[in-house]
């Protein structure tokens, strides 16, 4: 059943996405096709059910991250952010979305 849906999450991060710089930990900096949002998102919680997410968020495919983990880095032209949980999103698709929480990096 997931074939209908497989690329839908690309074509959405393709057209709605941008160049987020991702450095993960002891690794290199990178530009990543990304949707990175400062302002209240909803998201599938682990349990299935959906929950506002009212911190920084950065929507990613997984495949384009499959290092990520916390304490990542990600960064916008208001500074640099640091990855505190990953959401994952319910699709088996290669190209499904993960959802990061994050906190601001102070300094």
């Amino acid at each position: 059943m997931t074939s209908l849906f497989d690329g839908m999450s690309g074509i959405a991060a393709a057209v709605l996405g941008s160049g987020v710089p991702y450095t993960p930990q002891g690794g290199s900096a990178r530009v990543v096709k990304s949707i990175l949002r400062r302002t209240p998102v909803r998201a599938i919680g682990p349990d299935g059910v959906d929950v506002l997410i009212t911190a920084p968020t950065w929507r990613v495919r997984r495949n384009l991250v499959p290092e990520l983990a916390r304490d990542d880095r990600v960064s916008d032209a208001d500074g640099t952010l640091r990855v505190l949980n990953i959401w994952p999103q319910g699709s088996p698709a290669p190209d499904a979305h993960l959802i990061c929480e994050l906190e601001v990096v102070a300094g």
